[in-house]
């Protein structure tokens, strides 16, 4: 339904972003805007900020902004037009009255509904009634008692062929809405319409709004096919466009980590049946989803997105799952945008989520999907083990076959960060002039690397040579710098990077706040610095003017000095290289710092990934000693010494050049 801008802007006015956002966050006063903890992603410093001026809301971890009425888009995963009707009845707004057409497909429609209600309540009924014994044993079986039932509000479907027909005409229902709602079979060879579903455990499908639009049915009887019967398409079920107990998971599902569970948690997870979601509930994982009988779709696709940034598609580790995983990279791939994206978990070999929960308890399905992989690294595997890559001609058709596969993406900005990925993956596999060829995925270690010095010397600040039998000594300055204490410094040194920079450059920091917003400080004055960047930048960006970053290098300096962060600054600027130091004179050259810092948060991004994936490993290996798990750990640690050496190398970037990552 088209709602007129009238009818939306009142709304608005009756409705303060503040009354409806702080339903769900929890805001103090800021100025002339208030401010909170995001409720897209998990975090210990507030960069939510809502201004009921502009009616506008600013998240600064996700980036998403927007007004009341995508808010509840984003937070409940309504449609717009579901948005605007449950807005307009809390502003107490009458909506547009439907026209004489639209008024009777509304009727049928709730008509329809009201039959699927009442048949999930007689299906509810005979499960616990004295036709419902050999169901209940069933379920007992699975280790699906009461309160799973109840849940999910499980059924049985008698053997009877007219046991819901009868029922439904009792309570006042033709044969049509039956029909309409795919309870019964007819046809112009079927004299008599009859119960579609027959001695069947009995799963409800609803909507996203929690209505039952369909039912799926498991068969009682080993020899009767298929074995899962799911309704017909009707006017309310599109199974395409819908994915079971979607109602349920996006009330957890936040576009991040899950705000009441571990930091590892998946904000949504998709599976591939009925009992696996359920299997997913119990082991504490609510926000799993489902396909309903079908390959996932665009459709389906874009559900996932509504409800979260990065859902997680837990798959089957045989090769049937892994065949479902490839095929769903193909279906990610083009629709990818900045933001979103799909990781991907794999089961153990021949164990679906049920069993893997059964023999291993909830802990064991919660590592499997803590340690789900980016696309990225799927799309990687797949290609990169489909044939071998020993030949330049053999390395060369991979590198063809993933560009015409990055070229798929459509969104610009993420096929060039694609492309960018595979270009270093697969320039790690050319062999260099003294080893053999890399046939890892993922960059050499640096005792893999060319050491030799690049033109002006390999490190700018290091002015004479060392002979190879002279021993390094450090002079006495140098014993105390914070990088030769024994203790590890809390604040790291790309993190004092990014912020100094930032400092250094307001300009900068006006055009990436957001990214910095999203970034997580480890070091405790790093995490300081940073909420004073973010607010700083917040509050200048509201007030306005030509220039965003016209007298913003003043603000920041006071607010610092407010703070009592100078002490800090000197503490951060110790950290730093000696090739870096040059990108902290505000004269240096605005494009080479711009790159640098770019560089810079795309290495301290790809760490945090990488250190939240070995404590994944980790846990993984102490559960379970296998090869697999070694193996895994192994490749993670060496991803890890890889991105020090590419750090390394960025060194003395704004005077020897761009470097690729």
């Amino acid at each position: 339904m088209r709602f007129p801008p009238s009818i939306l802007d009142e709304i608005k006015m009756r409705l303060p972003v503040t009354a409806v956002v702080g339903k769900r966050v929890r805001l103090i006063k800021a100025g002339r805007e208030w401010k909170g903890l995001s409720p897209f992603n998990a975090e210990k410093t507030p960069s939510f900020f809502v201004n009921d001026d502009k009616q506008r809301y600013f998240d600064f971890s996700s980036g998403k902004n927007g007004d009341i009425f995508t808010f509840v888009m984003e937070t409940e995963g309504l449609s717009f037009n579901e948005a605007v009707e449950r807005l307009a009845a809390e502003a107490g707004i009458a909506l547009p009255q439907l026209t004489a057409d639209d008024a009777r497909r509304e009727e049928r429609r709730q008509g329809l509904h009201e039959a699927l209600e009442l048949a999930a309540a007689f299906f509810e009924a005979e499960l616990g009634g004295s036709r419902g014994g050999r169901a209940r044993a069933y379920l007992d079986g699975r280790e699906l008692g009461p309160d799973v039932r109840s849940r999910f509000r499980l059924g049985y479907a008698p053997a009877d062929r007219f046991a819901l027909r009868d029922y439904l005409a009792s309570k006042g229902f033709g044969r049509e809405p039956m029909i309409d709602a795919g309870l019964l079979v007819s046809g112009d060879d079927i004299a008599v319409p009859y119960d579609r579903f027959r001695d069947r455990v009995m799963f409800p499908i609803a909507d996203a709004r929690g209505r039952i639009v369909a039912f799926g049915g498991r068969a009682m009887a080993a020899d009767v096919q298929p074995k899962y019967l799911n309704s017909p398409e009707t006017p309310l079920f599109h199974k395409g466009s819908l994915l079971y107990n979607f109602h349920q998971a996006r009330k957890t599902a936040r576009g991040g980590p899950v705000s009441s569970g571990p930091a590892d948690t998946a904000a949504i997870v998709v599976v591939e049946g009925y009992v696996d979601v359920i299997a997913m509930t119990r082991a504490g994982l609510p926000q799993a989803v489902a396909p309903l009988g079908t390959a996932l779709t665009q459709e389906q696709l874009g559900l996932l997105w509504r409800a979260a940034d990065a859902p997680t598609l837990c798959f089957d580790g045989d090769r049937a799952g892994r065949r479902a995983a490839y095929r769903a990279i193909d279906l990610a791939l083009p629709l990818l945008t900045p933001g979103k994206s799909v990781n991907f978990a794999l089961l153990p070999e021949g164990q679906d989520p049920d069993d893997l929960l059964r023999d291993g308890g909830a802990a064991a399905v919660r590592a499997v999907v803590a340690a789900a992989r980016p696309l990225v690294e799927l799309l990687w595997a797949r290609e990169a083990e489909a044939t071998p890559l020993d030949t330049p001609d053999q390395r060369a058709a991979l590198e063809h076959r993933v560009r015409e596969i990055i070229n798929s993406i459509q969104d610009e900005t993420v096929r060039r960060h694609y492309r960018a990925e595979m270009n270093g993956r697969i320039a790690a596999l050319i062999p260099d002039s003294r080893g053999p060829t890399r046939r890892s995925g993922y960059n050499q270690g640096r005792a893999g690397r060319d050491s030799r010095p690049a033109a002006g010397g390999f490190r700018r600040g290091l002015g004479t040579s060392v002979g190879a039998g002279a021993p390094l000594r450090a002079s006495a300055a140098l014993s105390r710098h914070p990088l030769f204490l024994r203790t590890k410094p809390a604040d790291e040194p790309r993190e004092a990077l990014i912020l100094l920079v930032l400092l250094a450059h307001p300009r900068l920091l006006a055009r990436h706040c957001e990214e910095l917003a999203e970034i997580e400080f480890t070091g405790a004055e790093t995490r300081k610095l940073a909420a004073q960047l973010i607010d700083c930048a917040a509050s200048h960006h509201d007030e306005g003017g030509p220039d965003p970053a016209d007298g913003l290098a003043e603000r920041l300096r006071a607010q610092v000095r407010r703070a009592g962060l100078e002490d800090a600054l000197t503490r951060l600027r110790l950290l730093l290289r000696p090739g870096d130091t040059w990108a902290l004179d505000p004269e240096a050259d605005p494009a080479d710092a711009e790159e640098m810092l770019r560089q810079v948060m795309v290495l301290h991004r790809r760490a945090g990934a990488l250190n939240s994936e070995l404590r994944a490993a980790e846990r993984a290996l102490a559960e379970d000693e296998s090869e697999a798990n070694l193996a895994w750990l192994r490749d993670v640690k060496m991803q890890l010494t890889s991105l020090e050496g590419t750090e390394a190398d960025i060194d003395g970037f704004g005077h020897h050049g761009h470097l690729r990552i």
